[in-house]
């Protein structure tokens, strides 16, 4: 059985850190939150909470603490500047593992951004997913997992050869801004196609609801030999995502600030950490990149120059994230840059390059051409094959 921690699940062998109860701002939002979140359970009157089964008491007892935590999450993660809520605020069945279209019909639970919509539709997936597929069985499944390549490495290396960022090239057939990209989508080719063009890592995404991506993409292509370490582009929540990335044979994972509170940002690198995952820390602004920033153990972020909430995109964003201060401390750090988001020509790279950048992740500019090799040539304007 999971032990159940501020916002996450884990398991009692690796549990996350728990000095956060006793924070003032948690005490505080428990305080003001309690009755309205007993008020709002009480309306579920068709499931009992306690049953004659113990097991299932203690599982039920769980997924009320569950909600309940969530909703303080929103609020902790408010104070951090976090404007992304991780659920609905209106309180769901206890027993509810349905369509997020179902649960949007309670009064006050629409989305305020497509990115909210994508994590509000991820957390009702995730648990479904974990129904299927218990983290026990996950770790099981790790002990037979391919090897975990360097996934820093290579873009160190594919900077160092070439003398412009290294390139994760992103297998995507669509995305929620631009709709399809490529009709003609087999991704093993396309991921073939950017090895042949000189990518030194590639992003797989795995969302299949929004981008039409998939986990057994990622599967697919690592087991096809593909030699690039593969990035699973994913909108982590839960913990159980990344063992179950890793046990699809992924090198790396996405873990975006503007989703995840500090706290679980630390706990998810830990458990990256432990089970052999880079994490690919992407901020949109100055508050996200302050508080990465002050946690330690990052190794790559990626300033993403499109706005999740708008969708509006701006290179200079990435200029303006590494001036200063911030700049200096990502050197003193040694953390690679990664630039995301804009980039279609040569004069894009030059631009973001000389603002710091050791690395970027392009995928629309690319995934469209015909031929994605010759795709790669005209971004960089030359051949990074060689």
């Amino acid at each position: 059985m999971k032990a159940l921690r501020l916002g996450v699940y884990c398991d009692p062998i690796n549990p996350a850190p728990s000095t956060f109860k006793s924070s003032p701002i948690f005490m505080d939002a428990r305080k003001n939150n309690l009755a309205c979140i007993r008020a709002q359970q009480s309306k579920t009157k068709d499931v009992p909470i306690i049953t004659t089964s113990s097991n299932v008491s203690v599982i039920e007892e769980l997924k009320s603490k569950d909600w309940e935590i969530g909703v303080l999450k929103d609020e902790i993660a408010a104070t951090q500047g976090i404007r992304i809520r991780r659920r609905p605020p209106t309180a769901p069945p206890l027993h509810y593992v349905g369509p997020l279209e179902l649960l949007l019909q309670n009064e006050g639970n629409s989305p305020r951004n497509i990115l909210e919509e994508i994590v509000w539709n991820k957390d009702v997936e995730v648990t479904q997913m974990k129904e299927r597929y218990p983290l026990f069985s996950l770790k099981e499944a790790l002990n037979s997992a391919p090897p975990s390549r360097d996934f820093v490495g290579a873009l160190k290396a594919s900077y160092l050869r070439t003398g412009v960022p290294g390139l994760i090239a992103e297998v995507k057939k669509a995305s929620p801004s631009r709709g399809v990209l490529r009709e003609d989508f087999h991704p093993v080719e396309v991921a073939k196609a950017y090895e042949k063009g000189g990518a030194a890592c590639l992003s797989v995404l795995t969302d299949s609801k929004y981008f039409q991506g998939g986990f057994e993409n990622l599967e697919a292509i690592r087991n096809a030999g593909v030699k690039c370490p593969l990035l699973c582009k994913e909108f982590i929540v839960d913990a159980w995502q990344l063992y179950y990335g890793r046990a699809k044979g992924a090198d790396a994972v996405l873990l975006i600030a503007g989703v995840l509170p500090d706290l679980d940002m630390k706990y998810m690198l830990k458990i990256c950490k432990m089970i052999g995952l880079t994490a690919l820390v992407e901020v949109h602004d100055e508050n996200e990149m302050d508080r990465m920033l002050a946690i330690d153990g990052i190794e790559l972020i990626g300033i993403n120059n499109r706005n999740l909430e708008t969708f509006e995109v701006d290179i200079s964003n990435t200029k303006k994230l590494l001036e200063g201060e911030r700049g200096e401390k990502i050197r003193q750090k040694d953390i690679i840059v990664v630039g995301e988001s804009g980039l279609f020509t040569p004069a894009d790279i030059a631009y973001v390059q000389e603002a710091g950048v050791k690395a970027i992740l392009v995928g629309e500019s690319i995934v469209k051409q015909k031929d994605p090799t010759q795709g790669i040539i005209e971004l960089f304007g030359k051949d990074i094959s060689a």
